[in-house]
Order: structure tokens, then C-alpha cells, then sequence
């Protein structure tokens, strides 16, 4: 894996591996985006709100993978969930991540 791929997300065993445990999976992006299209099943919290949100995301009891629009935003709340105490991974951009769960 190269480090663009670390960066933003193309990290396909990881996110098998997190599949595999019933992984939840948490897009960040706006509102507006996540309404023109998103992951089937996948859970919303724009990346704004993941401050004021983690003690409802530690109460899934579940990994995470982060997605957002291209992985950068996705990285940023994977980093803060990570901080708090949460398992998470950056899926990197939604549209991708669909392909490999």
C-alpha cells in the first residue's frame, strides 16, 4: 500500500477485515451530498458534529470505516474516533469504498 493509499483510504484488507467484524459504516460528508448519494445502510454525521457525537458513536459498540466524498474529511474523522477511543478506519470516498465492501 502506498502512502496516497494510507492517506486517503484505498486500504481494501483493512476494510474487509472491519466488514468482517460488522463494521458500521459512518459517511461525513454534508448533508446535501450524502441526500444525492450514499452507501446503502451507511450511517450520517457530517464531519462538523463527530465532536458532539462520540459518545453515541461509542455506544455502536462497532468499528468504524469513515467515508466521505474523496477520503480527506474521512481521514480527519477516523484520526478524531481513533482519539476518543473509537476503532476506526478511513474508507476513503464513498463511491470506492461501495466497490470493495
Amino acid at each position: 500500500m502506498g502512502l496516497l493509499d494510507s492517506l486517503f483510504g484505498n486500504n481494501t484488507k483493512k476494510v474487509q477485515d472491519f466488514k468482517n467484524r460488522d463494521a458500521v459504516i459512518l459517511d461525513v460528508r454534508t448533508q446535501k451530498e450524502y441526500d444525492a448519494g450514499a452507501i446503502s445502510g451507511s450511517k450520517h454525521i457530517p464531519i462538523n458534529e463527530i465532536d458532539a457525537k462520540i459518545s453515541e458513536i461509542k455506544q455502536w459498540n462497532k468499528p468504524v470505516i469513515t467515508c466521505c466524498a474523496s477520503g480527506v474529511r474521512s481521514g480527519n474523522a477516523a484520526k478524531t474516533l481513533n482519539n476518543n477511543g473509537v476503532e476506526a478506519i478511513n474508507g476513503g470516498g464513498w463511491k470506492s469504498l461501495s466497490k470493495r465492501l
